[in-house]
């Protein structure tokens, strides 16, 4: 596995034991990664590039994908590469959406509030406090001088009290205070 940003650093080294009779994943594991007793990224994100290159079709009729990529020529034999390039100008992927919807319906169902991923969905509901967070009033309001956006920006005397409690309960129990 290469690192994310660090495209010449040393590699992460992660196994992957998979049951060919009974067609399962057995364990798969990162050897270099602090984070690998608890289950690590580059653990999973192997895993999912194995499940991904096993719906491809074989390996003698498409170019290996074994070679390093191209981004790691970046800054030795080539100087800058476009998304575009990249990607060969299109999807490495078929357009099947089935695991990202039943992420999303199970994501409604639970009622996630802190997966990225669920704010993008029309039906979407912010919620009224974090709705008032300076991220959020930045992106609605879109102003580039910092009078009119602050001339934009009304809070109601609710909202300024609901904010002042909900900021000092997250002091309280990120200090450990009582």
């Amino acid at each position: 596995m290469t690192t994310k940003h660090k495209v010449h650093a040393k590699l992460y080294g992660v196994s992957l034991v998979v049951d060919e009779q009974e067609e399962t994943v057995k364990s798969v594991e990162c050897h270099d990664c602090v984070a690998s007793q608890g289950g690590c990224k580059h653990a999973m994100a192997f895993l999912m590039w194995v499940h991904r290159r096993s719906e491809d079709p074989s390996c003698t009729s498409i170019e290996c994908y074994w070679m390093k990529s191209k981004l790691s020529r970046v800054g030795s034999t080539l100087k800058y590469i476009t998304a575009k390039e990249l990607s060969k100008g299109s999807p490495s992927l078929p357009s099947n959406t089935e695991v990202f919807e039943k992420f999303v319906e199970e994501g409604k169902r639970r009622r996630l509030t802190k997966c990225e991923l669920m704010k993008y969905q029309k039906d979407y509901v912010l919620d009224r406090l974090l709705s008032l967070s300076m991220d959020n009033l930045v992106l609605k309001y879109k102003e580039k001088c910092c009078d009119k956006f602050l001339d934009s920006v009304i809070f109601s005397d609710a909202d300024i009290n609901n904010v002042e409690e909900e900021t000092r309960s997250n002091i309280k129990v990120s200090f450990g205070m009582n």
